[in-house]
């Protein structure tokens, strides 16, 4: 098993945060895992993105020119990644900011309102673990309680330890779109 994704969106968004957290996950599980992050010249509002790789054998490089999964946060981030898809790989795509539907029918497309989502739950910045949650759950790459555990140890005793349970409760909700969750 390999799984190629690019998270991509606006810098601000998050998509560092769960690209991260999907790597921390993956070595939870004893796989092999890149995390390679890259910024616009912009900051805080111009483009982001990472690559990450979780993989039972060995990475050969962080740089993904094929991905088996992206994740979209911004239109500019669709139209430029959605052809680094290989056929029947996974995208998800913000539907909340995102108003174009994907123009690839080869590949499965999956439609979260995630912006919207979050902010009916009180805190719009856990629209990105939504999307990670809907992510993880129909793509299988880790254990949903290995995601919970990696943001458990990142995030437990520090200034952000409070955020731990409602990002988990995010990620969960992202799953629900998915399917049943796994316990």
């Amino acid at each position: 098993m390999e799984e190629r994704v690019i998270m991509a969106g606006f810098g601000g968004q998050g998509l560092m945060t769960i690209g991260q957290l999907l790597a921390y996950a993956g070595l939870e599980e004893d796989k092999n895992v890149s995390w390679m992050p890259s910024y616009g010249p912009e900051q805080r509002g111009g483009t982001a993105n990472c690559h990450v790789i979780v993989s039972d054998g060995p990475v050969g490089s962080p740089v993904i020119s094929e991905a088996t999964g992206v994740i979209v946060m911004n239109r500019p981030s669709l139209e430029k990644f959605e052809s680094y898809l290989i056929q029947g790989g996974v995208l998800v795509i913000d539907s909340t900011l995102i108003d174009v539907k994907a123009s690839r029918t080869d590949v499965e497309a999956i439609y979260v309102p995630a912006d919207e989502m979050a902010n009916e739950m009180g805190n719009s910045k856990m629209a990105n673990m939504i999307m990670l949650g809907a992510y993880v759950q129909k793509t299988g790459v880790v254990k949903l309680e290995s995601l919970f555990n990696a943001l458990r140890h990142v995030w437990g005793n520090t200034a952000k330890e409070r955020f731990v349970e409602p990002n988990i409760e995010a990620i969960k909700k992202g799953a629900g779109l998915i399917g049943e969750l796994v316990k």
